[in-house]
């Protein structure tokens, strides 16, 4: 794999600064990550990990399944905890942890007390679970990258993390994630930068915007005015799984690769009759998952395609008939010596469904006004020219279409690029309505006398919502917004800033339902001398994680501070 290479070599001295940047992207049905490493500001091509040998495989990926014995505790991950899992029954194998598919990911509210249920029905914390996949992960990559550099050890807390996130996941999967990372023993150096979680699409965007015109799988000369212009928004399918993304906005169907694939089996149980492939596919799990893979690189050119029948399949066939005699009647398929030949139509209609939806949701979104500048199609499905070639003739009359060179590594690539140039996460859409709860002169005509109260300084209406900022709305990250706020009494000495958050656009009170208090502020006033006139300058800071307040009484120089979760979409 000429610039996938698992096995380089990288000498260098203890005093030399090198850079270490890794991106893990456990999806629900495979796991993968790719490392950077440089001493130098040269550019170097992020190194792939492959998987499978043990399988008989050569892969990008390895399965998302993890396993655990009857203690809890983690005995293996991906095709090893596959191979494990097959090779036990009876009583052993009820005893066991086995969960293959990470789709509680998927879930909504996705907190650390979520119990999600094995194969056999036993139950754990998904917490724990995912802690347990990124802690194998992380050794793995510490093992992976030691046995190849020479003359230096790196740890942990060397790296640069990045996690991605799909788009279609719910907002808590963030801070789901961080929490798994840390125990996991990443990201715990205290360095907050040594952490990054970041979407899918905006990975494969932050990819594709690095790239020069040449990166481009295209027919027609482009402009990358139409990729980088500030005024235009872009549709990212991530091509691969459940995903269709519009910049900022997600779409979720059954899309992707996944329901291709779900095609093709049901032609081979169309073709193997009889219960023979059902069978085959109960006894030969392997074998089964090896031909899929096969089918992953077959399904990528838009022409007939062949490949050898397995063995066992074949015997299980004759048992019951002559092998040609199953291909009888079947259109699209035929048989020819050891092998099994699929037309090109009869390949093209394992797409319909996956293509039919995902035109659908794409136009979708040009019919929202948005001012699209192109489509960027990224992932292992994107390889596909049925699909390439599908989209731009949908679309070509109403924006470019673009797929970079070998899409599969869009994602990966890109969040390593994020994780090198964390600035270029500018932008983050607030999962939340978050705001401020204050009090103001009591009127009559604009408030509910229950929110009505009195002091020596008058008539006050308490717990009003002040919105900082609006679900859905795109939050400019580090950038601070300043408030001003005076005290309620005039000889208060304590000023207490209380923080919400709720999925209402623009709540009027904090008492409202659904509106969800997240925090408080204290600050120390001590100097009534000016009375009601001291000033008191709040200002609020969000990046791609946290909420940062700090607040200061001018009059007296009284300072305080906190912070508190920021989720995004």
């Amino acid at each position: 794999h000429a610039n996938d290479c698992n096995y380089f070599s990288l000498s260098c001295s203890k005093d030399v600064n090198v850079k270490v940047f890794l991106t893990i992207k456990i999806g629900p049905t495979h796991t993968e990550y790719v490392y950077n490493i440089t001493s130098s500001e040269e550019e170097i091509d992020p190194c792939l990990r492959w998987w499978g040998k043990e399988v008989g495989l050569d892969s990008p990926t390895t399965p998302t399944c993890i396993l655990f014995d009857e203690h809890e505790q983690f005995i293996s991950f991906g095709y090893e905890a596959k191979q494990s899992h097959l090779s036990i029954s009876g009583q052993e194998a009820r005893n066991m942890f086995f969960f293959d598919c990470f789709k509680f990911l998927y879930r909504n509210n996705l907190t650390k007390n979520l119990i999600i249920k094995s194969v056999n029905g036993k139950e754990m914390k998904a917490l724990k679970v995912f802690t347990e996949a990124l802690r194998f992960l992380k050794d793995d990559v510490l093992k992976t990258i030691n046995k190849n550099t020479e003359g230096m050890k790196f740890t942990a807390s060397d790296f640069t993390w990045v996690l991605t996130v799909p788009d279609s996941c719910d907002p808590s999967a963030k801070p789901f994630m961080r929490k798994a990372a840390t125990q996991a023993g990443i990201g715990t150096d205290g360095n907050e930068y040594n952490l990054v979680i970041a979407q899918e699409s905006e990975a494969a965007l932050a990819w594709c915007m690095k790239l020069p015109a040449e990166g481009f799988i295209t027919e027609t000369r482009i402009s990358l005015h139409d990729l980088r212009s500030p005024e235009d928004q872009h549709i990212v399918i991530i091509a691969e799984g459940k995903m269709l993304k519009e910049l900022h906005r997600s779409s979720v169907n059954d899309l992707g690769e996944k329901s291709v694939d779900r095609k093709y089996k049901e032609f081979l149980r169309e073709i193997f009759t009889e219960g023979v492939w059902d069978e085959y596919e109960m006894n030969y799990p392997s074998e089964v998952q090896k031909m899929m893979y096969e089918f992953s690189r077959s399904k990528e050119v838009d022409e007939n395609i062949q490949f050898c029948c397995p063995f066992n399949l074949s015997s299980l066939a004759c048992k019951h008939q002559d092998i040609e005699n199953f291909f009888e009647g079947v259109e699209g398929a035929s048989w020819d010596v050891g092998s099994i030949k699929i037309s090109r139509n009869k390949l093209r209609s394992f797409f319909a469904q996956s293509l039919q939806g995902i035109t659908h949701n794409v136009r979708e979104i040009f019919n929202k006004g948005f001012n699209i500048g192109c489509i960027l199609l990224v992932g292992e499905y994107a390889a596909c020219q049925v699909l390439r070639r599908h989209i731009t003739d949908e679309f070509i009359d109403y924006c470019k279409v673009l797929c970079p060179f070998r899409p599969r590594d869009s994602v990966l690539k890109g969040a390593v690029e994020l994780g090198k140039h964390q600035t270029l996460l500018q932008f983050q859409k607030s999962a939340f309505t978050y705001g401020i709860g204050v009090s103001d002169r009591f009127d009559e005509l604009k408030h509910i006398k229950e929110r009505k109260f009195t002091n020596k300084d008058g008539e006050w209406c308490g717990g009003l919502f002040i919105k900082l900022i609006e679900v859905g709305e795109h939050v400019v990250l580090n950038k601070t917004m300043e408030f001003t706020f005076y005290p309620v009494e005039a000889d208060q000495t304590m000023m207490n800033f209380y923080f919400y958050r709720t999925l209402k656009k623009i709540p009027k009170y904090v008492t409202e339902e659904g509106v969800e208090q997240i925090g408080c502020l204290c600050l120390n006033s001590p100097n009534t001398e000016y009375r009601r006139s001291r000033e008191v300058k709040l200002m609020i800071t969000f990046d791609c994680r946290e909420m940062k307040i700090k607040a200061k009484d001018l009059t007296s120089e009284s300072k305080s501070s906190t912070k508190f979760d920021f989720e995004c979409k």
